[in-house]
C-alpha cells in the first residue's frame, strides 16, 4: 500500500532531515515534490506565483544541488518562481544559487550546558527566581499531549490561546504555524507549572541526520513568573546531554548579524510589530557556542527583493494586504497612531488658502481645520493611553465629521469639480473620515488584553 505524501516525507527525514526546520514540513500547509529517485523531496508552499520551500531539499548531501535543480524545473513547467528559505551554509556549498543572508540561528553542543550555567549569573538567577515563584517543569508524555481530554493537553490548549492573543502581529503560516501536538510521538514536550495550571510549554521536534534537537515552541503565558522561559530551555538541555545529543537550536532570529542595509532599514521600522532585537538578545542569553547564518536562496538570474516578497507572502498565507490588516486590527494604538499620523498633512492642506475655494466660507474653512486639529490631538492622546470611552468618542465624532462632510460634498464641492483630481480629493474627504470611524469602531471592540 502506497504511503500517504506526509508519511513519505517522514521517512526521508529520518535518513536525510539535516536542517534545523526540516520537522515543520510535517505541519499542515506544505505541498511536496518528489524527485522522480524516490530518495529525496522538497516541502514548498506554492502562493501563486512562487513555489517558497522551506529550508533545504530534503535529500543525501551530493544530492542537494541536483534535486534543488529538479524542483527549479518542475515549477518553472507550472509558472511559478522559486526561491529556498532559511538555508544553512552547507546547502549554498553544493548548490550554485544565489543568496541573502536574513539572520542567524544559535546552536549548542548540550553536553556543555552545565559550563554554560556555571559562566551565566544572570541566568542562574532567572532558575532561582522561577523556582522561588513555584514553577516546576517536567517533561509531558506523549499520551497526555494526544489525549484531548487530558488535563494537561487542555492547559496547554489554553495557554497557546493567550499566547496567541499576546502577540503583536497576526497569525503566520510557513515555518511558523503553531501545531505542538502534530507527530507528537517524534518529539518532545515539556511544561512549565504553578500550583497544577500550566504557564509555560516547549515543544521539541527533532533534527534526525543530526541526532539533534530544535527548541521550536516555546511559549510562556503573559503572566508566568519570570525566569519560566528559561526554566523550560534549561530542563531540555538537560534532557538533551543525558541523551547523548550533540546539536540542539533555539531557530532563527530573523534579520539579526550581517544583513543588507535595506533589511537592516526593515528591522528598524518593523519593530512596532516585531521585537527583532529582543528575541536575538533572548536567544544570546543563553550563551550558544555559534551563531550559524541563514539565507534566503533563489536562482542567481533572480533578484533577491522578489525572493523576499514571495518568501513574505508564504508566511502571510497567501496575501500581504489581508495579513497587514489583521495585524494592524490587532494593534489598535499602531492604527490609531497611523490615522493621527496622516491627518496631521490633511489639516495643514485644508489650512491653505488654495483650498479655501472648496469651503462655503472662511469661517467654515477654519472651522473644519480646528475640528481637525482637536481630533488629531485626541487620537494621539489614545495612542499614549487607550482609553474605550476615548476611542467611542473619537469613533462618533469622524462618524459625524464623514456625515457633514458628505453633505457639504454634495451641496457645495461636486459642482465646483472640473478634473480627475478634483473628484479624487472630494472621495478622499468623503471616505476618509467613514473609514476611520469604522477602524476606531473596530479597533475598540477587538482590542485585546496586554495591548
Amino acid at each position: 500500500m502506497a504511503l500517504e505524501p506526509r508519511e513519505r516525507v517522514l521517512a526521508l527525514l529520518r535518513l536525510y532531515g539535516w536542517n534545523a526546520t526540516s520537522f515543520q514540513v510535517l505541519q499542515p500547509g506544505f505541498d511536496y515534490w518528489f524527485d522522480p529517485a524516490g530518495d529525496a523531496c522538497v516541502a514548498y508552499v506554492d502562493t501563486g506565483r512562487a513555489w517558497v520551500a522551506a529550508g533545504a531539499p530534503i535529500a543525501p548531501p551530493e544530492r542537494l544541488s541536483a534535486v534543488a535543480e529538479g524542483f527549479h524545473a518542475a515549477a518553472r513547467a507550472e509558472g511559478r518562481r522559486v526561491c529556498f528559505f532559511a538555508t544553512e551554509p552547507r546547502f549554498l556549498a553544493h548548490a550554485p544559487m544565489a543568496s541573502l543572508p536574513i539572520g542567524e540561528q544559535p546552536v549548542w553542543d548540550p553536553a556543555r550546558w552545565e559550563e554554560v550555567l556555571r559562566g551565566s549569573r544572570s541566568l542562574r538567577e532567572q532558575l532561582r527566581r522561577a523556582r522561588a515563584r513555584g514553577v516546576t517543569v517536567r517533561e509531558a508524555p506523549t499520551a497526555e499531549l494526544e489525549d484531548a481530554r487530558h488535563p494537561s493537553r487542555k492547559g496547554v490548549e489554553r495557554l497557546k490561546a493567550r499566547w496567541l492573543a499576546s502577540r503583536r502581529m497576526a497569525p503566520m503560516g510557513f515555518l511558523v504555524q503553531l501545531g505542538p501536538h502534530a507527530f507528537a510521538s517524534e518529539r518532545h514536550a515539556f511544561v512549565a507549572e504553578v500550583n497544577g495550571e500550566v504557564v509555560g510549554f516547549l515543544s521539541v521536534s527533532p533534527v534526525y541526520a543530526r541526532d539533534g534537537w530544535f527548541l521550536q515552541d516555546l511559549l510562556r503565558d503573559p503572566e508566568a513568573p519570570n525566569g519560566t522561559a528559561e526554566t523550560l530551555v534549561d530542563l531540555a538541555m538537560r534532557t538533551a546531554a543525558a541523551g547523548g545529543r550533540r546539536y540542539v537550536t533555539l531557530g532563527l532570529a530573523p534579520l539579526a548579524g550581517p544583513v543588507r542595509p535595506w533589511l537592516r532599514l526593515a528591522r528598524a521600522c518593523g519593530r512596532p510589530l516585531f521585537d527583532f532585537e529582543g528575541l536575538r538578545a533572548f536567544k544570546a542569553k543563553f550563551r550558544p557556542d555559534a551563531w550559524v547564518p541563514i539565507h534566503l536562496s533563489y536562482p542567481a538570474r533572480r533578484g533577491g527583493l522578489a525572493a523576499v516578497y514571495d518568501a513574505l507572502r508564504a508566511f502571510a498565507q497567501g496575501s500581504l494586504l489581508r495579513f497587514g490588516i489583521a495585524t494592524l486590527l490587532r494593534r489598535p494604538r499602531l492604527l490609531v497612531h497611523a490615522l493621527a499620523a496622516l491627518l496631521v498633512p490633511w489639516t495643514a492642506l485644508l489650512a491653505l488658502p488654495a483650498t479655501a475655494r472648496w469651503f462655503p466660507s472662511v469661517q467654515a474653512q477654519w472651522a473644519w481645520v480646528l475640528f481637525d486639529v482637536g481630533l488629531t490631538a485626541g487620537l494621539f492622546s489614545l495612542v499614549h493611553r487607550w482609553r474605550d470611552s476615548l476611542a467611542t468618542a473619537l469613533g462618533g465624532l469622524t462618524a459625524a465629521d464623514a456625515c457633514l462632510t458628505f453633505a457639504q460634498a454634495v451641496t457645495y464641492n461636486v459642482p465646483l469639480a472640473r478634473s480627475a483630481l478634483d473628484w479624487a480629493l472630494i472621495a478622499v474627504a468623503v471616505v476618509a473620515p467613514a473609514t476611520a470611524s469604522g477602524l476606531l469602531f473596530i479597533s475598540r471592540d477587538l482590542r485585546l488584553p496586554g495591548r
